[in-house]
């Protein structure tokens, strides 16, 4: 080899020099389109002959039925010269086409269907040609038989996107000979369109644009060190699929942060409701200090690692994306822990006046069952704390047994504060008589009653508009 002309993703093609006797050959490949333009001889059995119009447009006919088939085509042409020419793509012999089939990996089209579910756009901005990319998309479940032909928009004959009316380009799911620099303004469109763009390549022409989008991901295997080092994630084995489980495992994540969040302001805010709403009220005071410290401590702690622990919610990749802006405790999530945290105040506070009235038990019994109370109402609270529009037996918590375990924890601690000596006199615990226990089980379910009845009430409007 002498000489090489590399590939370049404008002209689309490269070729090798090489000494051959006492003369030169030239070897070359490219997409058929500009190496056919390369071209002015053809070789044939029965040797070379001029490619004439009709010559190249057969020519391009079968590319067309190779591309239609799925496959990715190569034009291959040589050159025999007596020295190194200034230009190696010139005065070329073509001698073929190449068909080379890359079959889509399996789970592809399952994870591409998953992407529509979870209201993910998935656009694919390939260097293929118009046909191949058609056939692989509607293979994979991208398009449909019948899809219009702007579906598939052809990126060689567009030059730069910028000043392009940007209707087209937005609407298109698949945009073919696409070059680095167009993939590039792809992202930054789509960005201004106010999407949150997940971009993937493998090449260094692609670092750009990885690097401009919102997530660059880079393929492991097969990527170009300078694309691995220009995205946010690595994909070790290249497979699409990889990136779908990566949306499910975030959208887990942020929805195990919300319930946390969210259970502990519900839990604190019931308790400072506890004691505000009694002081109001005119009542001694119905929590110790130490009573609130253990509350903080066991009902409140554990059962939040256990939600931070959760498993992907059921039809979790169902549900649209959330709006980039919205907050961690977003305004229906403040609403939650109000309607919660009201809840839970009523009741304990109830029990409490219950407990020091029609029951007349001492100050010390009535505390105990105002703290029993609160602290099984926060503990069952961790079933309400879930996600919008689903109903308890689909919660995620009923599948995490890190929720169960917590709560046998916690229910073994409150036992032993109970029965203790040591401990109850440290929380001014007194024992609890079959009314008292009875009062306790009563104030702790009609808060979690009456809040399932209130997203009850909002499923129904929600089904009905």
């Amino acid at each position: 080899e002498l000489a090489e002309v590399p590939f370049d993703s404008d002209t689309r093609r490269m070729a090798t020099v090489h000494a051959d006797g006492s003369g030169v050959w030239i070897a070359a490949k490219g997409a058929p389109e500009t190496l056919l333009a390369a071209c002015s001889r053809v070789a044939t059995p029965a040797g070379e002959r001029a490619l004439d119009v009709a010559e190249r447009a057969a020519w391009l006919a079968r590319n067309e039925a190779l591309a239609a088939q799925g496959l990715r085509v190569l034009a291959i042409a040589s050159r025999r010269t007596a020295a190194v020419p200034a230009e190696a793509f010139d005065d070329l012999v073509l001698l073929g086409l190449v068909g080379l089939l890359d079959p889509p990996r399996a789970g592809v089209r399952e994870a591409l269907a998953a992407c529509r579910r979870a209201g993910i756009r998935v656009v694919v901005a390939t260097g293929d040609q118009p046909a191949t990319a058609r056939t692989v998309a509607v293979a994979l479940g991208l398009l449909g038989p019948d899809a219009p032909p702007q579906a598939v928009l052809d990126a060689s004959t567009l030059g730069s996107i910028e000043g392009l009316p940007p209707a087209p380009l937005l609407e298109a799911q698949i945009i073919a000979r696409a070059s680095p620099p167009q993939k590039l303004e792809l992202v930054a469109l789509h960005q201004r369109a106010g999407a949150v763009v997940a971009m993937t390549g493998d090449g260094v022409n692609d670092a750009p644009a990885l690097r401009k989008a919102d997530i660059g991901i880079a393929m492991g295997l097969r990527g170009t060190q300078v694309a691995r080092e220009a995205a946010a994630m690595v994909l070790e084995d290249d497979a699409f699929a990889s990136i779908v489980s990566a949306v499910e495992q975030g959208r887990a994540i942020v929805g195990n942060i919300r319930r946390l969040v969210v259970y502990l302001l519900t839990c604190n805010a019931s308790e400072v409701g506890v004691v505000a709403l009694a002081g109001l009220a005119g009542m001694p005071l119905p929590l110790a200090p130490l009573q609130i410290l253990f509350l903080n401590l066991v009902t409140d702690v554990f059962p939040a690692l256990a939600l931070g622990l959760g498993p992907p919610p059921l039809r979790g990749m169902e549900r649209p994306p959330r709006p980039p802006g919205e907050p961690i405790v977003s305004r229906a999530a403040w609403s939650e822990v109000a309607i919660g945290a009201l809840l839970l105040t009523l009741g304990v506070v109830g029990a409490y006046a219950v407990a020091l009235g029609p029951l007349g038990v001492p100050h010390a019994t009535a505390m105990t069952i105002a703290f029993l109370t609160l602290a099984a109402a926060q503990l069952l609270h961790v079933f309400a704390v879930r996600e919008p529009g689903v109903r308890v037996r689909d919660s995620g918590s009923l599948r995490n047994p890190w929720v169960w375990a917590s709560l046998a924890l916690c229910s073994g601690l409150l036992a032993l504060a109970l029965t203790v000596p040591a401990l109850a006199r440290a929380l001014q615990m007194e024992r609890l008589d079959s009314r008292g226990f009875a009062l306790v089980a009563i104030a702790t379910a009609v808060p979690f009653v009456l809040g399932e009845a209130v997203r009850a009430l909002r499923r129904t409007r929600a089904r009905g508009q």
